[in-house]
């Protein structure tokens, strides 16, 4: 058998390299070779918060664009050599949660993660790909690898955030916490038709990208409780949707008292640390107030992919804007991660280029 090396959890608060066999190929499946990949917070919360429990050895990542190097023979669509954007999110596409419209979810909740959840993940010399003609995109010749590789996730669950708050043409919206994927949501936002948009945060270049992506109020945690800020700033009105991209338990209150009767919060902040999410019971109407919240995990599929690449394509949106630290060779790929880890005030995301 073919070894290979990957950059892997070998336990909880512990990484480094381990040397595996290269993954077996099924008849619908492909096996393939990363050519830019990046790392990601959920990296980090597996890792040194056990938000997903304990892995032993397992390969890290979950962001990858890539090159074909073996499919199954049941493949129809992909060859060896086929450039691929590569979703962080690898359904079960005949699963019966699928068919019900929650792909993510398919044989258990968030059983459509799979890249460093149940098996290994994108950041080794190969990488498996269950269903690659459901599962996989061809990158089109226009867009950058390092480009592409922040439409499997990032883009994909900040899109998702601004979809599931029903944002409407002319609605106020909120974006708590402008990481890279409170910034896509700033994007998706702005694309859906939003006219005032929120967006809290204070890193100076994540304000720059965020004005650039359609922000049109930055909001300064640091200069008190944001609810009261953009109450304010809506003459007590509040806004017709807000998107939780970031903070912690505290955060909740504040989203709900910032939101209209009616309105919708959407979930798309990686929830760690605590075992109880806090909601105010009077300004949510005691309950009743219609404000609902919606929750997800990032779509994938190929599908996904193709219309994410489609939207950059016809200068919709910039996913390029998110790249703030390029490392080239696998080998970086530890650098990287640390990168995350640390998040210095200049980083938005890293990415790591891999000749071909």
């Amino acid at each position: 058998m073919t070894k290979f090396t990957g950059f892997a959890m070998k336990r909880l608060n512990e990484v480094g390299w381990v040397e595996k066999e290269k993954p077996e190929c099924g008849r619908r499946d492909a096996i393939v070779k990363p050519l830019a990949l990046s790392p990601c917070t959920s990296d980090i919360h597996t890792v040194w918060e056990g938000a997903i429990g304990d892995r032993k050895d397992m390969i890290l990542g979950h962001e990858a664009v890539g090159i074909i190097d073996e499919v199954g023979p049941d493949v129809k669509d992909f060859k060896p050599g086929d450039k691929v954007i590569v979703p962080a999110i690898t359904p079960d596409w005949e699963d019966e949660a699928a068919q019900r419209g929650y792909s993510s979810q398919t044989t258990e909740p968030l059983g459509g993660w799979k890249f460093s959840n149940f098996k290994d993940g994108v950041f080794g010399e190969y990488f498996h790909v269950n269903l690659a003609d459901a599962n996989l995109a061809k990158l089109p010749e226009s867009i950058e690898p390092e480009t592409a590789a922040m439409l499997s996730d990032m883009f994909s669950t900040g899109i998702m955030g601004a979809e599931n708050a029903k944002i409407k043409v002319g609605s106020t919206v909120a974006v708590i916490g402008i990481g890279p994927v409170g910034l896509s949501a700033v994007a998706g936002a702005a694309i859906l038709g939003a006219s005032r948009l929120f967006a809290v945060g204070t890193r100076p270049n994540c304000v720059d990208v965020a004005k650039k992506y359609g922000a049109t109020d930055i909001i300064n945690y640091k200069e008190g409780p944001i609810d009261e800020q953009i109450r304010d700033a809506t003459d007590g009105a509040g806004v017709d949707a807000v998107i939780i991209a970031g903070g912690n338990m505290d955060t909740w209150p504040q989203a709900v008292k910032m939101a209209k009767a009616g309105s919708k919060i959407s979930n798309i902040n990686y929830l760690s640390g605590a075992d109880v999410v806090p909601l105010p019971r009077e300004a949510w109407g005691c309950g009743m107030a219609n404000i609902d919240i919606n929750t997800g995990l990032c779509p994938g599929g190929r599908v996904r992919m193709e219309r994410l690449a489609s939207l950059v394509e016809y200068g919709r949106i910039k996913p390029e804007l998110l790249i703030t630290h390029r490392f080239k060779g696998l080998e970086k790929v530890e650098d990287a991660l640390m990168l995350m880890k640390d998040k210095p005030r200049d980083l938005i995301k890293p990415v790591v280029s891999i000749k071909e």
